[in-house]
């Protein structure tokens, strides 16, 4: 006689046994503890749009991509957001830096990026992924708008906006350093060497308007 025979010919058996006696008669009352208890706490409405409650910190929200102290990008065009999102909601064209166009440190950056707000799901997986924290979730949560194609971001909707002192890429390195010293934060900000090739390059940039006079101790690795 097999197992499963066995088994039909005994009667179910709860792992949980049934309550008896003074713990069945309370049963309900427990199970509607909760709602008892939330019928006399005050109601709290948000008056959005009129008033708006700060989210959470760790709200997730609109995508940012991120840049170094120097203005350089910090995505390298690696795909794996893309490849992590479980809605496709996201997609990457890679390309190589070049000295006469060097966008992020190391031999590549994101030269097409897109995210498509009408798939994505705000799981944060792409950030879990990404090895440069590149891409962030910002606190920004109103993302509506009248058209379809209006809610796929390009690079230049989700590049995060220069900080005072960034230099805009695309500009060389600083001088002696690889990506290592980008990627542990050892770079200030941009060097002398990298604003006047900028000048020599774009002399119209607006990043370079914004920078102080004295440039002689940025950029210095910590």
């Amino acid at each position: 006689m097999t197992d499963d025979a066995r088994s039909a010919d005994r009667p179910y058996e709860p792992l949980i046994p049934p309550r008896t006696g003074l713990g069945e008669l309370l049963a309900p009352a427990a199970g509607f503890g909760v709602t008892f208890s939330s019928m006399f706490r005050p109601t709290v409405t948000e008056q959005y749009p009129f008033e708006r409650v700060p989210t959470k910190p760790r709200y997730h929200g609109r995508h940012q991509l991120n840049r170094y102290a120097d203005g350089l990008e910090k995505c390298i065009g690696c795909e794996l957001c893309a490849w992590a999102c479980p809605a496709d909601a996201i997609y990457v064209e890679g390309a190589d830096n070049t000295p006469e166009a060097q966008f992020s440190p190391g031999e590549r950056y994101g030269r097409v990026y897109q995210i498509n707000f009408l798939r994505c799901i705000f799981c944060g997986l792409c950030i879990e992924a990404c090895p440069t924290r590149a891409l962030t979730m910002t606190n920004e949560f109103e993302l509506a708008g009248p058209t379809r194609a209006g809610l796929i971001f390009e690079k230049a909707d989700l590049l995060a906006p220069l900080a005072p002192g960034m230099l805009a890429a695309p500009h060389p390195m600083v001088d002696g350093t690889t990506d290592t010293e980008y990627y542990r934060g050892e770079i200030t900000g941009p060097v002398p060497a990298q604003i006047d090739w900028v000048r020599q390059h774009r002399p119209d940039e607006p990043s370079l308007s914004a920078l102080p006079t004295d440039t002689t101790e940025q950029g210095q690795t910590r």
